[in-house]
């Protein structure tokens, strides 16, 4: 998979790709006149790491951080690359006999993100397809979740989540979301047919539009007292499903 260099602005954003990515930072730059100790101490952690933070002027870390809030501190790391619709529409045609999606819309945590990656990398997903808009990217805090899969399964950034449904559908592909409310239960659909999973936002689940586009909706039984899972749990749950059909299914 590609990888892109990004930059990340911020104290808490350096904090937090140290914390998760150390391996990742390839290049840091500070204010040169910012006597901040939160900033001297993102500086020498870098310093460990044999990364010299470079003093820069503020205006020249204001064009960096493109107009975001970049406390002092500004850095570039290394990411794995985010694909796009074309390449999606490529991947679709070459999916082979038994495609298996996943769909996730308006996820915003990325350590649900990270841990979606994670587990669709062990269920042998071949892309992920996630909004453009309100939709958390592959951040150092993804790719530490994810444990290494934000490098192995392609992410798709889809403009219209409504439109790469339609496209995923002329593929061929089953679209089957994820709903509470649903009258069938996830173990009773089959789930050995070309499929897309499609997983709605924390809290809020699928969109209405999401929801229409769907070829079948289903849930997992909630036995307990609490309504719901976490996203990821319930992704895992979902797609694991999926692997004991398939595996069911094939001749061993």
């Amino acid at each position: 998979m590609t990888t892109v260099r990004r930059r990340v602005a911020g104290v808490h954003a350096a904090e937090a790709a140290l914390e998760h990515s150390p391996d990742k930072i390839v290049s840091a730059w500070v204010d040169e006149r910012k006597g901040d100790r939160r900033i001297a101490a993102v500086a020498q952690r870098l310093a460990t790491l044999g990364i010299k933070a470079q003093p820069t002027a503020k205006h020249r870390l204001d064009a960096m951080a493109d107009g975001s809030n970049h406390q002092g501190v500004v850095l570039e790391i290394v990411l794995p690359g985010e694909l796009g619709e074309d390449e999606l529409r490529d991947a679709l045609e070459n999916a082979g006999p038994a495609p298996f999606f996943l769909v996730l819309d308006h996820v915003q945590d990325p350590h649900n993100l990270g841990a979606c990656l994670r587990s669709a990398d062990a269920a042998g997903v071949q892309g992920i397809v996630l909004t453009r808009d309100q939709s958390v990217g592959l951040t150092p805090t993804v790719a530490k979740v994810a444990s290494g899969a934000a490098e192995t399964v392609p992410v798709y950034r889809v403009t219209n989540l409504a439109r790469a449904l339609e496209w995923l559908k002329e593929s061929g592909l089953w679209v089957i979301g994820a709903a509470g409310e649903a009258d069938r239960l996830v173990f009773e659909a089959d789930l050995t047919i070309p499929l897309a999973v499609v997983m709605g936002a924390e809290g809020r689940g699928l969109r209405r539009l999401t929801r229409e586009k769907c070829d079948l909706v289903v849930k997992i039984p909630m036995v307990g007292s609490v309504e719901s899972l976490n996203l990821s749990v319930a992704t895992g749950i979902f797609l694991f499903e999926a692997v004991r059909q398939r595996r069911s299914k094939s001749p061993v």
